[in-house]
């Protein structure tokens, strides 16, 4: 198990997510923006590493209309080596990544363009991961999308638009339950039509409930997941006092989370903490599951006394480049 949290490291003075109004759009402002993104990434990482945090959600803002039509610049080829060195960091120290494209990002939509669009943010997000050398197990993560009217249609629109994506963000995506439309049971029968890899949203789960038990969600769950795909991911928030059902919480309830590690075994799993404050909740967190023998809390670091260390990762070869957070 390993812990992380989403995008924004508020500890350090700066962000990978940096952006600017496409009414400014220049390659020259694009490229400036990218470097500033990406060096940043990598101070996160290394701060992310250094104090045991090996889970972490890359901002799809990390290049800038990306995936609009006005983006004829080769940030790729430009950012190979930053891109690689990345990509090195993050597989000689363990660190698991994911991506999630944004609210419009919806591939079972009626609408011809909001698909074309979905695809092409997609393509982008898997470019990222591809670019820096992750395997599979590096997934983006999205909803199933709206309802429109008709569930049952919608879900099978979304499984053959699923079929037409390119394959290098197939072998990524992985679908989420969320806490409107789609419970986890709906992602499980999406998993049957289609063999994506379904990830559980525990408090999601708590407000569109699937009537199942932990035990039994996270059986189910763990079962939709290959071993190219990796450990199942799994999102854990907590309700924000006196907001609406499913608004996440500034900071973690570590008595809940105690009771969630504890109803949780023996399933094994990478966690990834969608709580407002991140780093300083994603801490306390691996401080509180510091005595779980599942938890892996950096290769460098001194392993606190009950951990059992899982086998030596050892990264794959490289694979061929394929196709083209948020809270």
């Amino acid at each position: 198990m390993k812990i992380g949290y989403p995008c924004l490291n508020r500890s350090l003075g700066c962000t990978s997510s940096r952006t600017f109004r496409l009414a400014s759009y220049s390659p020259e402002r694009l490229e400036k923006t990218v470097a500033l993104n990406l060096s940043c990434l990598r101070k996160v990482l290394d701060w992310n590493h250094s104090r045991g945090l090996l889970f972490f959600r890359i901002s799809s803002d990390l290049v800038p209309f990306a995936s609009h039509p006005v983006c004829r610049f080769d940030w790729a080829g430009r950012f190979r080596a930053e891109l690689e060195e990345i990509g090195e960091f993050i597989r000689t120290r363990g660190v698991r990544i994911s991506m999630h494209p944004d609210q419009f990002t919806l591939i079972n939509s009626p609408r011809k363009e909001i698909w074309e669009s979905s695809r092409a943010e997609l393509a982008y997000h898997a470019e990222v991961l591809d670019a820096m050398g992750l395997d599979e197990t590096a997934k983006i993560q999205i909803h199933v999308g709206g309802v429109y009217g008709d569930r049952e249609r919608s879900r099978k629109r979304f499984a053959a638009r699923w079929k037409r994506l390119p394959l290098a963000v197939r072998r990524r995506l992985v679908i989420e339950n969320d806490d409107r439309s789609y419970g986890f049971s709906d992602c499980l029968k999406l998993h049957a039509a289609t063999g994506i890899p379904v990830l559980f949203d525990v408090f999601h789960d708590r407000v569109l409930s699937s009537g199942m038990s932990l035990p039994e969600v996270l059986a189910a769950g763990r079962a939709t997941w290959k071993s190219e795909d990796g450990l199942p991911m799994i999102d854990y928030s907590c309700q924000a006092p006196g907001k609406r059902p499913g608004s996440h919480g500034e900071s973690i309830g570590l008595g809940e989370f105690r009771k969630f590690l504890e109803l949780s075994r023996p399933f094994d799993f990478d966690l990834m903490l969608e709580i407002k404050d991140k780093e300083r909740s994603a801490l306390a967190a691996l401080r509180a599951a510091g005595a779980d023998p599942r938890l892996e809390s950096g290769r460098n670091r001194t392993r606190p006394a009950g951990i059992v260390p899982r086998k030596k990762w050892r990264p794959r070869a490289r694979r061929a480049k394929a196709g083209a957070e948020r809270i």
